[in-house]
């Protein structure tokens, strides 16, 4: 069974129409801001995205941009998706299978996250090589469809995933075909196995880039089939991109690409995020802004924060998410409105950023180097990152610091006038722990921008910006022995020496890349990150 997307005709929203997406903005009136807004209207930018026009980023990004321009139709060509997976999860739940798991990682696994997350439904999103975590996944198998989601099939978080499970089907007597699906591009090597194996199959629009996919294939399979709805986001999707389309002068999702972009050539280059509503919105938001930004030595880094008592530094440009209230900043906006809407909303504005930084959002010429340097690793030895067996908690990479809470100090106080710190844990998500509350904590500590990221999670997320964006980040690394290393079928590495290599190889490339590093390997967690904790607080 396979579907995807065809070139039909417009569709037209339901005469319901949802509260339309509210923005409104506060800029620096010393900034360019108003001229380039002119400029941008001047040059038709809008009519000339919603027409798919490669010509926008000049002439370096023609090449990519002309088939990655699909997004600003899904409105209209996903709603073909809509019936047949309704058909589909009501067979499933005829069968007994209630439990979804999504295998996929970035573009593939955080606009369904956000989207069952926002309507209370269930879905467990799988999108991690670490061990402990995966393993967790293994239960209830007669309940569970998975869902392998992948464009080409060549990630190997994914692809492992999809063969563990697919023994782990076999050793219960399920026939994995009842039980696994695959989202994927038409003609890919996942397509092409996937129909050799018989698995059902729903096609993406080849010609949409991951992060921006969150209307598509991608973000609706997933989450229909979990127990969300389609029709009503295409719908507020489709009345979003109408109102674009008439270029009413009050804010919209230019004015903010604009504001966003401009403010970033200014040196108001850290984009905070917080989200009113409670939603997480401000990490599909986070992907999309620093891996279509972060590239050429520039970009926006994205500060997704929790705590309303959190205290932006003056190069912050503040955005409140579910409210129309303002704050008080000077680059600042409050951002309303449904979740299909402002999926349209952001992409917009990501698109129009990217005009002003002069870079191609569409690509991620970064994200493949740490992947290179994870396969040399896992061919080789894991170098420098492998973990000191003297160590009874805690072995230190990376610095001469005899002591956690010493190596932490030192890292700290590299973190420059106009930098930021990335956390970084390679650890069982699932498991909780540490809180990403510790993010803005350290924040508050040092003053400066402090960013979480759940790794390998963040490589298909914010790793594009960390390696090719502004040079200005200091990283931490935590990495972890698994309680018990999982087998991959069919390869020669386990999960844990894949994730490891993941860490190492991302380490690797910021060092290349200038960035100082530092690696701490817990070979006891709890006691491990109390000393992490103690140290950063």
């Amino acid at each position: 069974m396979r579907h995807g997307p065809s070139c039909s005709t417009r569709y037209e929203p339901n005469s319901i129409r949802s509260e339309p997406v509210s923005v409104r903005l506060r800029v620096d009136d010393k900034s360019s801001y108003g001229n380039q807004l002119a400029a941008f209207r001047a040059t038709l930018f809008t009519q000339r995205l919603l027409a798919q026009d490669p010509t926008l980023w000049g002439p370096d990004a023609q090449e990519e941009s002309r088939i990655r321009l699909s997004w600003v139709d899904a409105p209209d060509t996903s709603r073909e998706l809509l019936e047949p997976l309704e058909d589909l999860r009501r067979r499933l739940q005829h069968a007994g299978i209630t439990r979804v798991v999504l295998c996929g990682m970035g573009g593939s696994s955080l606009a369904p996250e956000l989207i069952c997350r926002s309507e209370g439904v269930q879905l467990e999103v799988l999108d991690s090589s670490q061990p402990d975590m995966v393993r967790s996944a293994i239960h209830s198998l007669d309940k569970t469809l998975v869902v392998v989601s992948s464009k080409s099939g060549g990630t190997v978080e994914t692809d492992s995933h999809r063969r563990i499970f697919e023994q782990a089907f076999n050793a219960e007597g399920l026939h994995p075909a009842d039980h696994l699906i695959v989202v994927t591009d038409p003609g890919s090597p996942l397509d092409r196995q996937a129909a050799q194996l018989g698995y059902r199959v729903f096609h993406a629009d080849p010609h949409v880039g991951g992060r921006f996919s969150a209307l598509t294939a991608f973000g609706l399979v997933p989450s229909i089939l979990a127990g969300a709805g389609g029709a009503e986001l295409l719908d507020q999707a489709a009345q979003t991109r109408a109102e674009l389309a008439a270029e009413h002068d009050e804010d919209d999702a230019v004015s903010l690409g604009v504001a966003i972009g401009v403010a970033a050539k200014e040196g108001v280059d850290k984009l905070v995020l917080l989200d009113r509503g409670q939603t997480r919105l401000g990490d599909w938001i986070e992907q999309l802004i620093a891996e279509s930004t972060g590239k050429d030595g520039t970009g926006i880094l994205p500060v997704v924060v929790e705590s309303t008592d959190y205290q932006p530094t003056d190069d912050s440009f503040v955005i409140h998410l579910g409210t129309d209230e303002l704050p008080d900043h000077r680059w600042c906006a409050a951002i309303d409105g449904p979740l299909g809407s402002q999926f349209m909303l952001w992409e917009v504005a990501t698109a129009a950023a990217g005009r002003i930084l002069g870079i191609d959002p569409f690509d991620q010429p970064d994200v493949e180097s740490a992947k290179a340097a994870a396969r040399e690793v896992l061919d080789h030895e894991l170098g420098d990152a492998e973990p000191d067996p003297a160590a009874d908690i805690v072995s230190i990479f990376g610095s001469k610091a005899s002591t956690v809470g010493a190596a932490i100090t030192e890292l700290l106080s590299q973190v420059p006038a106009d930098g930021y710190l990335s956390l970084q844990f390679y650890l069982n998500r699932w498991a909780g722990q540490p809180d990403e509350a510790l993010a803005e904590k350290v924040a508050s500590k040092i003053g400066r921008p402090v960013t979480f990221g759940w790794g390998p999670r963040f490589l298909h997320s914010t790793g594009q910006f960390h390696k090719g964006g502004t040079p200005n980040g200091v990283f931490l690394q935590v990495t972890c022995d698994p309680i018990t290393d999982l087998e991959v079928p069919g390869r020669d590495f386990t999960l844990g020496e894949f994730i490891a290599s993941q860490a190492a190889g991302d380490a690797q490339v910021l060092r290349e890349r200038g960035r100082p590093v530092l690696q701490l390997h817990l070979h006891d967690v709890p006691a491990g990150l109390a000393l992490i904790t103690e140290a950063l607080a």
